[in-house]
């Protein structure tokens, strides 16, 4: 059962009712800039998560401006879609209200636990001292040197002085969605989540690797996911959207032996019902 950790009293929660009735999720987003982004992703995961448990979800989006330009960058980061009117739950079968919001929001909330959620930032240029950056886990993850114009990288504004992004430097951060969006699952969410070229083109790299290696994997005859292994990926997400986890799982299943090809593929095509970065996305291309 996936619990949460509730930012109102500091202990975990089950995110869905004993009863399984419908479940309300409010994102609470104060604008558009890294940390709403950051917001609209948590909620996403929480919604992904409980479907897959097997409870119905039903999201809305709370924002007091940039409303339709959230929704839009949602949709570009493959959050599902959020709907219109907050009332027709009422009539569904309601159980449980959640809330997901910035750190610190909790008071300013209706009742129900809240998700809470770090901020994010965007610093133009390379971050100082990140030329080995470390991602979850405390693995080494690769950079691409200065200049570099591949993945995400490409289209990213040139280096300044480091700073708080503007809002004008959202169009960089999202002209490829599913980079952004693995930058910020490598983060737990009760940390900030800094920003920069660098850590853009480690994701980019990462993700790359793993699209070319599902592609070559879907290659060979399927394999069921191994039981070990789908329990752990259940137990990183169930406990408290442990995302970095589920990450430590997959690149634990790309280099271990003895895991058929086709199992590892099954593996990440059922994670990617979770993280939603179109891991299978090179399938049929060249080898």
């Amino acid at each position: 059962m996936l619990r949460i950790l509730d930012a109102r009293t500091g202990e975990p929660v089950p995110a869905a009712p004993a009863r399984r009735g419908l479940t309300r999720i409010e994102a609470h987003a104060s604008g558009l800039d890294p940390t709403g982004l950051r917001v609209l992703l948590t909620a996403d995961l929480l919604v992904r998560a409980l479907e897959l448990g097997g409870t119905p979800v039903w999201t809305i989006l709370n924002a007091p401006r940039d409303q339709p330009e959230l929704r839009t960058a949602a949709t570009r980061l493959a959050v599902r879609p959020f709907e219109d009117d907050r009332d027709l739950a009422s009539g569904l079968g309601e159980a449980q209200v959640l809330h997901v919001a910035q750190r610190g929001a909790e008071g300013l909330l209706g009742e129900g636990p809240v998700v809470s959620v770090a901020p994010a930032e965007w610093v133009a240029g390379r971050g100082r001292g990140e030329a080995d950056d470390r991602g979850a886990g405390g693995e080494t993850v690769e950079t691409l040197g200065a200049g570099a114009g591949a993945g995400a990288g490409a289209g990213v504004a040139p280096d300044r002085t480091d700073g708080p992004a503007p809002p004008s430097t959202l169009p960089p951060l999202l002209s490829d969605p599913s980079v952004l969006r693995l930058a910020l699952l490598t983060v737990p969410r009760s940390e900030p989540a800094r920003l920069d070229p660098a850590v853009l083109d480690a994701a980019a790299r990462s993700l790359a690797r793993w699209r070319r290696a599902v592609a070559g994997w879907a290659r060979r005859p399927s394999r069921p996911v191994p039981a070990e292994v789908r329990d752990r990926l259940r137990a990183a997400w169930e406990d408290d959207l442990d995302l970095p986890a589920v990450l430590g799982v997959l690149r634990d299943v790309e280099s271990a032996p003895g895991i058929p090809d086709g199992a590892r593929f099954e593996t990440y095509a059922y994670a990617d019902r979770l993280l939603a970065l179109d891991l299978a996305r090179d399938l049929g291309g060249p080898a």
